[in-house]
């Protein structure tokens, strides 16, 4: 099992793909592991990217240090596991909270980017309180108190409808994720605000999110788009917060063509 040693604990991970060709690193949300990308392995490794996937502290396969957390922790832990690989730059994509840590990279460590892509994220969620109150379920009723009202949010009713086989392995993910790692990357989300440092990011960057996502709106990736100057906004229409599982075939068409603009320019 691949295991990497980075900050003092181990990160699971994952290569598909070729075995040379720029690496395309991607970066799961809360609550899920590198499971929640398997649409996108076959289409990226067939346009000859080599695909990496990692479970974030806390979740999957990795491991799951008591908490809080911090995104400084988090994107620290991506960029050290780029070092432990030997990779100088990859493009990253993550989703959600992988979004958030793709926030930091950009403004902390942009030199290590060829690109970024971030999905269905905001700079800032608030209230503080419902992070709190998410912690307190979970530490006294376990996944299975969120669990529900987690897949209402990241799927269309007419999405769930559609594709129920996804939508119940999506469900599995979030029912094993450990307690710990769950709460203490709550944490680090209830305290995190990015707004300021994202005029900062110069990497050409693309913004996703589904026209139906709830949790982190249409509004949040305009406010993304709108503070970094060279970035780009597509939104995905009949998807909610997991688009690149609802709609994973206008996700990775638009990912792609964005990669092939960056490679071209």
């Amino acid at each position: 099992m691949p295991l990497a040693q980075v900050n003092t604990s181990n990160l699971f991970y994952s290569f598909d793909g070729p075995d040379y060709g720029d690496v395309i690193m991607f970066s799961n949300s809360l609550a899920a592991d590198i499971t929640m990308w398997d649409n996108q392995v076959h289409a990226f490794s067939q346009a000859g990217y080599r695909v990496l996937r990692y479970d974030s502290r806390g979740h999957g396969r990795s491991a799951a240090p008591e908490g809080p957390y911090s995104l400084d922790l988090l994107s620290s832990d991506a960029v050290g596991l780029m070092d432990v690989l030997g990779l100088e730059k990859v493009h990253f994509c993550g989703l959600s909270m992988g979004g958030m840590v793709g926030q930091m990279i950009g403004a902390r460590y942009g030199k290590r980017l060829i690109s970024l892509a971030l999905s269905s994220t905001s700079a800032h969620i608030s209230p503080r309180e419902l992070w709190d109150e998410r912690i307190k379920m979970v530490r006294s009723g376990g996944m299975a108190a969120v669990a529900d009202a987690t897949v209402d949010r990241w799927f269309t009713k007419p999405g769930q409808e559609r594709i129920p086989t996804e939508v119940e392995k999506i469900r599995r993910i979030i029912l094993s994720t450990p307690v710990e790692g769950y709460c203490a990357c709550c944490a680090a989300i209830r305290d995190m605000d990015l707004r300021y440092s994202l005029n900062t990011i110069s990497t050409k960057v693309l913004v996703l999110v589904g026209k139906d996502d709830q949790g982190t709106p249409v509004s949040a990736a305009q406010y993304i788009h709108d503070q970094i100057g060279s970035s780009e906004m597509i939104v995905i229409p009949e998807a909610a917060h997991f688009v690149n599982v609802e709609q994973a075939n206008k996700f990775n068409e638009a990912l792609l063509n964005f990669l092939e603009q960056v490679a071209a320019s």
